[in-house]
């Protein structure tokens, strides 16, 4: 069963907090689903990146998710392979970064429509979310 990683801000977290039909997508699959970012304590209390429903993980911009070396880090402490991962992530850089190890990834755009994000994890559950 695959690990469900989302980026934080602008794609799980918005403006006004959690997304809720992100959230509501997300929790019908009983995958574990982690919270990705590049934010530092600080910065997490800024974005709102705080008492999420799933972990996050974060390494403060050191380094950030355009560097091979940030996924590279999150798949060890997880004990992961990128086979075992899909990545949703509104940062284009971030994504081709994550799709060059291998890992299966959405770029999934500010305020896109939500059956995008849908069809790709239909896709991804249909061989084995």
């Amino acid at each position: 069963m695959k690990t469900i990683l989302v980026d934080a801000w602008n794609t799980f977290v918005k403006k006004d907090g959690v997304d809720k039909k992100i959230k509501i997508l997300l929790d019908q699959y009983q995958n574990k689903k982690i919270i990705v970012t590049n934010a530092n304590d600080e910065e997490k209390i800024k974005f709102g990146i705080i008492n999420m429903p799933y972990p996050v993980f974060s390494l403060s911009h050191s380094p950030e998710k355009t560097d091979i070396l940030y996924f590279q880090k999150l798949l060890s402490h997880y004990s992961l392979n990128s086979s075992d991962v899909i990545y949703i992530e509104h940062n284009k850089a971030a994504v081709i970064t994550a799709q060059s190890i291998g890992i299966k990834s959405l770029w999934f755009r500010i305020d896109e429509d939500i059956r995008v994000l849908k069809l790709f994890l239909e896709n991804y559950h249909n061989y084995g979310l």
